[in-house]
C-alpha cells in the first residue's frame, strides 16, 4: 500500500472519529454486526448473471448500526459483531478483512446520522435500470466525444455507456478473468498496468467504483488532477468524509 493510501485512510479514520465524538455516539453499549451477503439477499434476482458477486470474485458485507443498514463489496468478507469502539480500533491499513468491515461500518453509522443515502445496494431489475439512468445522467451533463474511463467491471454501466454514441469508453479491472477481454466491443484494459495511459493521459471523466477503497486503491482515484465520479454503495462514507463526487441513483 503507498503512503498515499495510508494517508488517505487515516483522514477517513481521523473525520469518522471526529463525527462520533460530535454526536456523543455510546462507543460501547452498541453492537455492529456485519455479515456477507449471499447474491441473492445482495442483488436480488437478475437477468444477467456476470455481475461480479455473481461470478464469486467480489463479496457483498453488510453491517447493521441502531436498525440503518451499510454494505460494502470486499474480496476479502468478513463476519464480525462487536462495539463501535472495536471498529474505530480496526487496523484498516494491513487488514483488509478489517477494511470491508469497517468500510460497511462506516457507512451505516452515517447512514443513521443522517449524513448519506444510499447504502444498500439496487436489486432485482434495478441495476439495468440504474444503468440507462446513470448513462443519461451523464449524457446531460458531458459534451459529445466526452472520454471515460470507467474503473471497474459493473456489466450493466458498462454496456450501456458503450451503446451511448455520445461517449468513447475504456474500462479497467483487476480481476484476470475480465483483463484482455472484449466485451460489448471493448477490451478490458489491466487496472495497475493500463492506468497511467487510460486515466491520466486520456481521460475526461474517472468513472470509479467506490470498492477502491476496500481494496485499497483509492490513492489512483483521489486527487489526481482529474474529474472523478464515484458510483455504487462502498463509497459512501468515504466520498462523503473526503468531499468527493458521487452518483448512485438507484440505491436506497
Amino acid at each position: 500500500m503507498t503512503e498515499k493510501a495510508i494517508a488517505i485512510y487515516r483522514k477517513i479514520q481521523s473525520k469518522f472519529t471526529d463525527i462520533i465524538n460530535e454526536n456523543q455516539l455510546d462507543l460501547s453499549s452498541i453492537t455492529i454486526h456485519s455479515r456477507g451477503l449471499s447474491a441473492e439477499e445482495a442483488i436480488g434476482q437478475t437477468e444477467r448473471k456476470d455481475y461480479p458477486i455473481l461470478t464469486g470474485s467480489e463479496t457483498m458485507l453488510q453491517a447493521e448500526y441502531k436498525g440503518a443498514c451499510g454494505q460494502a463489496f470486499t474480496d476479502a468478507p468478513s463476519d464480525y459483531s462487536g462495539s463501535l469502539k472495536n471498529i474505530l480500533d480496526m487496523d484498516i491499513i494491513h487488514d483488509p478483512h478489517a477494511r470491508g468491515v469497517y468500510i460497511a461500518s462506516l457507512n451505516a453509522v452515517l447512514r443513521y446520522l443522517g449524513l448519506i443515502e444510499g447504502t444498500v445496494h439496487c436489486r432485482n431489475a434495478e441495476p439495468p435500470e440504474c444503468a440507462k439512468e446513470y448513462t443519461a445522467w451523464l449524457s446531460e451533463r458531458y459534451p459529445a466525444g466526452t472520454r471515460i474511463a470507467l474503473i471497474g467491471y459493473q456489466p450493466s454501466l458498462f454496456e450501456a455507456i458503450s451503446k451511448e454514441n455520445h461517449f468513447v469508453l475504456k474500462v479497467l479491472d483487476l480481476n484476470p478473468e475480465n483483463v484482455g477481454q472484449t466485451r460489448f466491443g471493448i477490451k478490458v484494459g489491466h487496472g495497475i498496468d493500463d492506468y497511467g495511459n487510460t486515466v491520466l493521459k486520456w481521460a475526461d471523466l474517472v468513472l470509479c467504483t467506490g470498492s477502491v477503497f476496500c481494496n485499497g486503491t483509492m490513492d489512483r482515484y483521489v486527487d489526481i488532477d482529474k474529474n472523478v465520479l464515484f458510483f455504487g454503495i462502498t463509497g459512501a462514507g468515504a466520498c462523503y468524509l473526503l468531499g468527493l463526487n458521487r452518483h448512485c441513483p438507484k440505491s436506497s
